[in-house]
């Protein structure tokens, strides 16, 4: 099954795997508090997105028939203009975004014999690793989201997108854009501390931007680099970013099957949850309780995550 454009390239229907259900990935979409980047609205996913540098919002839904796979439709600014490299840039976005191309079928394979994630995949069946496409993004967004609470780190990031980051405005609504290493690279640690973001945390964002706007670390680049520990070492040794920043990076944004933070506290308290456990895990149970997740380490950290988040 391919991509298939109607009529006036507007809309594309993105094929689907089996093991795909976009009620789930919907909900776990609805379920961050104080989302500013996402809007759903009569079961569609909203988000603006940069295409070639031209701002776009794109329309995500599901007909009655789940085989029939994901709509997606381009708003904002002058559709019409859209050309055919930037409509294909929607597609890559998208497919990404969803992680479409990941086949699950060996990860439920391994789910049915293993006491932790097997009633994960029961629940949340077709749930995908709903990853964050832009490496900035994503980088910022584990800053953030650094020895605070969730609803917290949503509030900044509200706050963070809303002074620096541009909008799309369709049908009377705004819809934000992350902001751009451009847009933080030069800004002043007092620019940010304005919005109760910590001076560590401030200085770490800019850090990260000036890093990129000098072209000294990209995505093209870490995903070249292919193996999850030679990232990871190159990830911390950037201020600001530890090995549980490095793992969410490597989960959410490059897709490496293998990233697994250990010592992520949700993670724990998902074990504890699902184990009905008095006491959360220590490391090493972890790690034996993880044995037989090899290559499925990111995905099996996102299923437990679910039971929380």
């Amino acid at each position: 099954m391919t991509n298939r454009w109607d009529s006036n390239k507007q809309v594309i229907t993105l094929p689907v795997p089996t093991e795909f259900s976009f009620s789930e990935n919907r909900n776990y979409l609805s379920n961050a508090p104080n989302e500013c980047l996402i809007r759903i609205e009569e079961g569609r996913v909203y988000k603006a997105i940069s295409l070639e540098q031209v701002p776009i919002i794109v329309e995500v839904s599901v007909g009655y028939e789940p085989e029939n796979g994901l709509f997606v439709r381009l708003l904002g600014n002058d559709e019409a203009s859209l050309c055919e490299s930037m409509r294909n840039a929607a597609v890559r976005y998208v497919r990404d975004w969803f992680d479409l191309d990941t086949d699950l079928k060996p990860f439920y394979q391994l789910a049915k014999t293993d006491k932790l994630l097997n009633g994960a995949v029961d629940s949340f069946y077709g749930l995908r690793n709903m990853g964050i496409p832009d490496l900035f993004e994503a980088l910022c967004w584990g800053i953030i989201g650094q020895q605070i609470n969730l609803a917290f780190a949503y509030t900044l990031k509200r706050r963070f997108v809303e002074a620096f980051g541009q909008y799309v405005e369709h049908d009377g609504e705004r819809y934000w854009l992350f902001p751009t290493p451009v847009d933080i690279a030069s800004l002043q640690v007092e620019d940010m501390t304005k919005l109760k973001m910590s001076t560590k945390k401030s200085e770490y964002l800019i850090g990260v931007a000036q890093l990129m706007v000098e072209g000294k670390l990209s995505k093209e680049h870490l995903l070249d680099i292919g193996d999850h520990k030679k990232i990871e070492k190159l990830l911390v040794q950037i201020r600001g970013i530890g090995p549980w920043t490095a793992n969410y990076v490597l989960m959410r944004c490059l897709r490496i099957p293998t990233a697994f933070p250990i010592d992520d506290v949700g993670l724990h308290n998902a074990i504890k949850y699902v184990t009905g456990a008095e006491a959360k895990p220590t490391k090493v149970e972890i790690g034996q309780l993880a044995e037989g997740w090899k290559n499925w380490e990111s995905y099996a950290t996102f299923y437990l995550w679910r039971f929380l988040y």
